[in-house]
């Protein structure tokens, strides 16, 4: 999984950045989904490599923000970044964006391995540990990424308003179904590795 993650995300924004020429890029992370977001910067600076280093981020005070950069680095640009996964619920709810049907609650075949609900599928099957048979799980997806990636939740939240109401009681960050972030290679290991 690591190796979906580096080869789509960490070199392709990398080798992106670098063939535009571009001094910025922006995201939707937000400091409420995992730990090392929590020390992100709005605008957060990387290295003449797209590296980032927790240790040398610029400060933040009232809202002022320095964009100004050394040949070679870029920004990442986090505008949400003080948002939480309820605010971004109700911004959609309100605005009236659509979502893709993954984040709606139905019977989905899935691997129960321990708290985990990975998404099974045909083509996949050598993702099965010994033992494991796929189940139809009600479930849905709080937060997206590489399908080999991303765990499902289960839930009956098959609206906007349910997905309000799910959010609203949630007392652990939708990253937690990111099967990436759980190995060896912890998020703040890959950011400073180039990944967004």
């Amino acid at each position: 999984m690591a190796r979906c993650c580096g080869a789509l995300k960490t070199q392709g924004l990398l080798d992106a950045l670098e063939e535009g020429g571009y001094d910025a890029a922006f995201g939707g992370a937000r400091r409420d989904e995992e730990r090392s977001r929590a020390k992100e910067r709005v605008f957060s600076m990387r290295d003449e490599f797209g590296q980032w280093d927790p240790k040398n981020q610029r400060p933040e005070l009232w809202n002022i923000y320095n964009g100004r950069i050394h040949e070679g680095e870029s920004v990442r640009v986090f505008p949400i970044s003080n948002w939480t996964e309820m605010d971004v619920w109700l911004y959609i709810k309100e605005e009236g964006i659509p979502i893709v049907p993954l984040y709606f609650a139905k019977e989905r075949p899935m691997i129960e391995r321990g708290e985990m609900l990975i998404p099974y599928y045909e083509e996949n099957r050598d993702q099965l540990l010994e033992g494991e048979e796929p189940t139809m799980v009600m479930s849905r997806f709080r937060t997206l990424g590489c399908s080999p990636c991303t765990g499902a939740v289960r839930s009956s939240a098959s609206n906007m308003d349910e997905i309000v109401i799910e959010a609203a009681a949630a007392r652990r960050s939708e990253r937690e179904t990111r099967i990436i972030d759980h190995g060896a290679n912890s998020m703040e290991d890959k950011k400073k590795e180039g990944y967004f």
